[in-house]
């Protein structure tokens, strides 16, 4: 098994930065990206090259299963050992163990020392500094004070009414060291292709909410009202007519049983599953989901997250929800590729495009002082001609080629109120808190010299730049100037050179970000009243773990 681009590129900016910083990682990667693989490469690095310990965990055991099968298919001679009760498997002393959580929170003492911790799903974290991977972690560090933890997450936020970041000074994850984007890797080829469709959307005007999310007991109901059910079950098979794997996310149990009622009175292969769905009941009908025997998985908040069937071509939203992380979770069902599958119809009969936007445009805007940020989306607008959704700053639909601000007056009744030049367009200036600075080496393009990527993390926005150390001309000058407003030694000549220092560089306060355009661009730094700081290439920082430290020039 070999590492995709960017998943080699993770590997490589997660040594870089347990070498050279302080604190504990996240890595990002899209639903369906590969976290495991990427995990089983990071576990085995740290065993064979620097004799480390490693401990992965998860929240369910289907996790533990596919992240130790993922560690055999990388490493088949990996001495690899699982820890899950539910499994009914206990191994202790594997120099990999993979562990879920439930089951070792409380016996880290009977588990012998690990020098690296990797947490699946790590947006489970709690933040207040209690729950189970709390106490796990807290007592391992009393073997190992040395102790480095790395979340891998999709979502690098929580919801409590509001986002909270998993990362950040006072929690157990630092900072995103590196994130892979969902567009990014959609376009490479990595991720299927969605097609979404809107349905007829419930009134939910008159449904309470509560903590940020629906009251679960009125959208149930309000779910199921008038024969709505039966409605969508005719038109999800209407639309969904040539697709092999279906997977319908219901509001609780009594939704989800009328909706398999009405998918098998049309006759129609589909099963349940839930929380109180009995354990053997439960991997036997995801065995036969998988392989090819029931076509549509009717579930309610159990396979919304770590579920891996990469076949699903349909995902049917029947619940409606405020929180854009469960909204990305349930789409993400769809992005894994597959033979035979060319893309994944999102069908969205409860309006949670339309409330959150595209799914690779989630964003959140900066914390204000004594408040948690707050989620912002792109919200998505309905192509008059195919009904596909879009997100709003598309122009020209990609289905059917309708372009938008048509002067076709049956596509158009009114000006578009849009400026006719950049130049009268409204400039947006803001200023962001800075929380840390990732940096990486950005491979060129057409032959074109490498660069620097300085990745600034300011609550749960990130702001990027790229410093052309080896090109010439004014992209020379400019990161020249970047470099001396950090350090009064020379600036390096090559990438290399600037990844060899650049932790050492001061961290700024602040950021001045232009946010007019579709990629914002960096106006400023300020920083701290300290004198400037001599940095020489292939200085580390001694906080790095002993196990790590003589790996110096590894990423040169």
């Amino acid at each position: 098994m070999e590492l995709r681009p960017y998943q080699a590129q993770a590997l490589e900016t997660l040594w870089r930065y347990l070498r050279n910083a302080d604190g504990n990682p996240a890595l990002v990667l899209p639903t369906g990206a590969g976290k495991s693989p990427l995990m089983a490469a990071i576990a085995t690095e740290a065993v064979a090259n620097w004799n480390g310990r490693v401990g992965i965990l998860a929240h369910v055991q289907e996790l533990v299963e596919q992240n130790a099968a993922k560690l055999h298919a990388y490493a088949p001679d990996a001495d690899v050992g699982i820890y899950a009760a539910g499994l009914r498997q206990r191994d202790r002393f594997n120099k990999i163990l993979v562990m879920q959580i439930q089951s070792v929170a409380e016996i880290a003492h009977q588990l012998g020392r690990f020098d690296l911790l990797l947490v699946d799903e790590a947006h489970r974290i709690p933040l207040n500094g209690e729950g189970r991977y709390r106490t796990f972690i807290d007592a391992c560090r009393k073997f190992n004070p040395d102790l480095r933890v790395v979340g891998l997450t999709a979502t690098p936020y929580r919801l409590q009414g509001q986002a909270v970041p998993v990362c950040g000074p006072d929690y157990l994850l630092s900072e995103v060291a590196y994130e892979a984007r969902v567009g990014d890797l959609i376009r490479d080829g990595y991720l299927s292709r969605l097609i979404s469709r809107p349905g007829a959307t419930p009134d939910l005007s008159g449904i309470h909410t509560r903590g940020g999310e629906y009251v679960e007991a009125e959208l149930s109901a309000a779910m199921r009202a008038g024969g709505l059910v039966q409605r969508t079950v005719a038109d999800v098979l209407e639309r969904a007519q040539g697709r092999s794997a279906g997977i319908v996310f219901c509001v609780d149990v009594a939704h989800a049983e009328e909706v398999l009622f009405e998918l098998m009175d049309r006759g129609e292969t589909a099963a349940i599953v839930h929380q109180g769905t009995k354990k053997a009941e439960r991997r036997e009908t995801i065995a036969q989901y998988q392989a090819g025997v029931i076509r549509w998985m009717v579930n309610v908040n159990v396979l919304s997250e770590g579920f891996d069937a990469p076949h699903i071509d349909c995902v049917v939203m029947l619940r409606p929800t405020k929180s854009p992380g469960l909204y990305y979770q349930q789409v993400g069902r769809g992005f894994r590729l597959a033979p035979g599958k060319d893309d994944c119809l999102v069908l969205d009969y409860a309006g949670n495009v339309l409330e959150h936007g595209p799914v690779d445009a989630i964003r959140v805007r900066r914390e204000r002082p004594g408040k948690a940020a707050a989620v912002e989306t792109t919200r998505a607008k309905e192509c008059p001609q195919c009904t596909a959704l879009l997100a709003l700053g598309v122009r020209e639909c990609p289905e059917c080629g309708h372009t938008f601000g048509s002067l076709d007056p049956s596509h158009l009744d009114r000006p578009v109120d849009a400026p006719v030049l950049s130049a009268q367009q409204e400039r947006r200036i803001a200023t962001h808190a800075v929380r840390s600075v990732a940096f990486e080496r950005w491979p060129g393009k057409s032959g074109k010299p490498p660069t620097l990527r300085a990745t600034y993390q300011c609550g749960l926005r990130r702001f990027s730049e790229w410093l052309c150390f080896e090109h010439a001309g004014m992209a020379r000058a400019n990161a020249m100037k970047w470099w001396q407003e950090r350090s009064s030694a020379q600036p390096p000549r090559t990438v290399e050179e600037a990844m060899a220092a650049v932790y050492a560089l001061p961290v700024p306060t602040e950021i001045v970000v232009d946010e007019t355009d579709k990629y914002p661009r960096i106006l400023s730094a300020a920083f701290a009243a300290v004198a400037a700081v001599e940095v020489q290439a292939g200085q580390v920082d001694k906080r790095a773990p002993a196990w790590l430290r003589n790996a110096i020039g590894r990423a040169a």
